[in-house]
């Protein structure tokens, strides 16, 4: 039998929830639709960190948590402080692409964790740096199907782990849920990864 989950995780993201099986996290999906597109003048930093505390407050507000805390996260390329999101078609994932080539760019990851009473959160920041890329290597890439629905056109833990000359920070971060991070958030609720009982603290 699956151990009972201890935590939602806010997000349909696939690599968020393989992420969380890889420190043994037993959690349950829930998603909430939000609005995701960034306010006018709006940091990176703050545009992460308001999109996944809303995230997690979507979930307890629809009463749905089941008295579980609720884990939100968001990532964001940028680069010349602008953020990357998904791209819409082929061109602009083409256009992401060639901006990234042979430079440096940043991946910020927002986690907050929220009950409904209290919510702790984070920001993971890493730097990139991209080799330079030749039009037939974007174009043969785009071809993969991996970067269409990817912030920034390109995914690290696939295809596009070739383009990666260096990282400085979190590889998970960058993935979509910086580990370090999420494992002191959840120690906040009770939930250990290591050394206790997940969950002994509810």
């Amino acid at each position: 039998m699956a151990d009972a989950p201890v935590v939602v995780l806010a997000s349909a993201s696939p690599r968020r929830r393989e992420l969380l099986h890889q420190i043994g996290v037993p959690f349950r999906q829930d998603v909430v639709a939000i609005d995701e597109s960034p306010r006018p003048g709006e940091a990176p930093r703050a545009h992460v960190l308001r999109l996944a505390r809303a995230k997690a407050e979507a979930v307890v507000a629809a009463g749905r948590a089941g008295g579980l805390p609720v884990l939100g996260a968001d990532t964001v390329v940028v680069i010349d402080g602008e953020i990357l999101g998904k791209p819409s078609d082929a061109d602009q994932a083409r256009a992401m692409l060639r901006r990234l080539s042979g430079r440096a760019h940043e991946v910020l990851t927002a986690v907050a964790v929220s009950d409904g009473r209290r919510r702790a959160e984070a920001v993971s920041v890493s730097r990139v740096y991209f080799r330079d890329l030749t039009e037939a290597e974007i174009t043969a890439y785009w071809a993969t199907g991996e970067p269409a629905d990817k912030a920034g056109a390109y995914a690290i833990q696939g295809r596009g782990a070739v383009f990666v000359r260096r990282l400085e920070g979190s590889h998970s971060g960058v993935v979509g849920l910086p580990l370090y991070e999420t494992a002191r958030l959840l120690e906040a609720f009770g939930i250990r990864v290591l050394g206790e009982e997940l969950g002994a603290g509810r």
